[in-house]
């Protein structure tokens, strides 16, 4: 099972303001246990939402908002995709993710969809189509 853990942007992510070197080596032994344990497949930190831009589709237009957004708790400051045999243990791994000096250091898990999990809709010609991107030298990975 694959697993989006969403780490959520707090005010001094929103801010730009860096990590600090502690921080840093604190994540980076998190992470290094993670890749040690197979369990990690990416993690990522992202730049302010003031960087960014949302794309709004909708039947009749497609619009461009800029960032910065709002509500920071909606926001997302970085990710890791992890591969793990239960919902259980994903959640223990992201129990043992460095706590914050002050503050919340809040993690969204969300569980990444399957071939399977699509039923029916999944035919020979979506799973070749599928098959013909992963296949692509700059297509995207697992």
């Amino acid at each position: 099972m694959r697993f989006v853990a969403l780490v959520k942007a707090s005010e001094r992510s929103e801010n730009g303001e860096m990590p600090t070197e502690q921080e840093l080596l604190e994540m980076g032994r998190f992470n290094e246990e993670l890749v040690k344990a197979g369990v990690m497949l990416a993690g990522e930190g992202l730049h302010p939402s003031s960087r960014g831009a949302r794309v709004v589709h909708t039947a009749e237009s497609t619009k461009v908002l800029d960032g910065p957004f709002a509500e920071t708790k909606e926001l997302v400051a970085g990710f890791w995709v992890l591969q793990v045999k239960t919902y259980e243990e994903a959640v223990e791994w992201l129990k043992k993710a460095p706590r914050p000096a002050e503050g919340e250091f809040v993690i969204e898990l969300r569980q990444v969809f399957e071939a399977e999990d699509f039923g029916e809709a999944y035919t020979p010609e979506v799973r070749e189509q599928e098959e013909r991107l992963r296949e692509q030298p700059e297509g995207y990975a697992n």
